[in-house]
């Protein structure tokens, strides 16, 4: 297949994707669209290779993923970090819960290591599959090597029309506060106009005119090569993923005026970053084969129901008890079965889906998208690392 050819089918597809989202209101998201659309096509014409004949190889993918999540990195700040503790408890709580749904009931349904190696998986992203496959295929468990990396590819058909419900419920609640005048914007989330030239304190004396896309683009690759240097560096002691460390440094260069924030969409990148990386995402589901998926069926529906009962059981007791409602509750607590940038897209979607008016976009913003954006890192790119690190030795 022509290179172009490949292209335009794949950016095709991400663009029925959003069409479908734009017309039903992101009641169907356009990442499921995308995703049903992917699995048809390489099940019936698609080449295997099509993403990475399209231009996207991994090594592309993996440059907007250390992009991306350094630039991620500059959405938060310490003290919004701070600020979002009830998140991270949340969050934390809904990994537990998916944690003992499995091991005390799906341990009767299935066997112990089916189990095992669905958790982390369940709770995160490509990396934590793919260190339970190859612990999996290590073990001589060549079914479950699959298991770990199908079910990583189809957790996000639970996630994704389940957050636009809770997240379409919170918002409509959200809006009907603002609107009596009970609630203001937080200006969380959302970056004021008057603040860009303060951001870049440590080039306050440099003239702006220097301050070009390739500067922005060479100070956000700097900061994610850090982050793989003390990453490498630290890997004979401890092994922290670099992806991680690109989060915390784009946290702390943001402090310290080193990156403005928000630097990729300055830079005039971001939307290239994220068709990058939805296509690589897209580019896993070309593992599911029809056979495969048969084979897997009963333990990959039963997992994931099992495990979206137990966070959702979780998350309503610890949002009762942090006073945070049960649809937001949900909706941070479900990030653990897609993580980034799903959950910024979801997000945006349900908001644009709800009102069209600047003010009432900007409280959504600021009410939903830092707890949602900070769910997502805790349990995709923080916990599930961690637990598949542990869980991986069950094997």
């Amino acid at each position: 297949m022509p290179q172009m050819l490949a292209l335009v089918i794949v950016i095709a597809i991400l663009f029925i994707g959003d069409f479908v989202s734009t017309r039903t209101k992101a009641w169907i998201p356009s990442v499921f669209v995308s995703a049903v659309l992917f699995i048809i096509g390489y099940w019936t014409f698609f080449p295997t290779e099509i993403v990475s004949t399209a231009g996207v190889p991994p090594v592309v993918a993996v440059m907007m993923i250390y992009l991306l999540i350094t630039n991620m990195g500059t959405l938060l700040s310490i003290k919004q970090l701070k600020e979002q503790w009830k998140t991270i408890l949340i969050s934390i709580s809904g990994i537990i819960g998916i944690i003992a749904a499995l091991l005390g009931v799906g341990t009767f349904l299935f066997d112990f290591q089916t189990v095992v190696v669905a958790i982390p998986p369940l709770v995160g992203g490509l990396v934590s599959a793919l260190i339970m496959s190859d612990g999996a295929a290590n073990a001589g468990l060549t079914t479950l090597s699959v298991f770990a990396i199908v079910i990583y590819v189809m957790q996000g058909f639970a996630g994704y029309p389940l957050t636009s419900i809770a997240l379409k419920k919170e918002g409509k609640m959200l809006l009907e506060k603002f609107r009596k005048g009970e609630l203001i914007p937080t200006g969380q989330a959302t970056t004021s106009s008057e603040e860009p030239e303060e951001e870049l304190k440590m080039f306050r004396k440099m003239p702006a005119k220097y301050n070009t896309s390739y500067f922005k683009f060479f100070r956000l690759a700097l900061v994610g090569y850090l982050a793989y240097l003390v990453s490498t560096l630290l890997s004979p002691i401890v092994t922290i993923s670099p992806y991680v460390l690109c989060l915390l440094f784009g946290i702390i260069a943001a402090s310290v005026g080193f990156l403005e924030r928000q630097v990729l969409q300055k830079a005039n990148g971001f939307g290239l970053c994220i068709m990058v990386l939805m296509l690589f995402v897209f580019d896993a589901l070309k593992k599911a084969t029809p056979s495969m998926i048969m084979e897997i069926l009963y333990p990959l529906v039963g997992t994931i129901i099992l495990g979206v009962i137990g966070m959702y059981i979780f998350s309503l007791i610890i949002g009762k008890v942090l006073k945070v409602s049960k649809h937001m509750a949900f909706a941070i607590s479900l990030t653990a079965l897609y993580g980034f940038p799903a959950d910024y897209i979801i997000t945006n979607e349900v908001i644009n889906s709800l009102t069209q008016d600047e003010k009432e976009r900007e409280v959504l913003t600021d009410h939903m998208l830092p707890s949602m954006l900070v769910g997502g890192f805790i349990s995709v790119t923080i916990v599930s690392v961690v637990l598949a690190g542990i869980f991986v030795g069950f094997l």
